[in-house]
């Protein structure tokens, strides 16, 4: 099995900045695409930004130029940078990891718990 970690969540001012972390572990062959989603209370889960074994990013354009997605290979762990924070980037933020657990095995997606990032004055 693989287990997804979150942290970095937390309250932060308009304009502030706050980093996300996810880490894997368990058994993994190896992980391909890799991606933040948010849910925000009364809304659905919306993707933020996504990062491809080959290192492409897509970005929703309501994050483009504020948010940055990256990723540790060595520590299996996912990485988002959030600058210019608004209070509408107020959500739980999930991270989402595709795995493969053997070398001919089809990857199964697995989820972080999500962490909440709120910010407000």
């Amino acid at each position: 099995q693989v287990q997804l970690v979150e942290s970095g969540g937390g309250l932060v001012k308009p304009g502030g900045s706050l980093r996300l972390s996810c880490a894997a572990s368990g058994s993994i062959f190896s992980i391909n695409a890799m991606g933040w989603y948010r849910q925000a209370p009364g809304k659905q889960r919306e993707l933020v930004a996504t990062l491809s074994s080959g290192g492409s990013t897509i970005y929703a354009d309501s994050v483009k130029g504020r948010f940055t997605i990256s990723r540790d290979n060595a520590k299996n762990t996912l990485y988002l940078q959030m600058n210019s924070l608004k209070p509408e980037d107020t959500a739980v933020y999930y991270c989402e990891f595709s795995v493969k657990l053997e070398k001919f095995s089809r990857p199964n997606d697995y989820w972080g718990q999500g962490t909440q990032v709120t910010v407000s004055s």
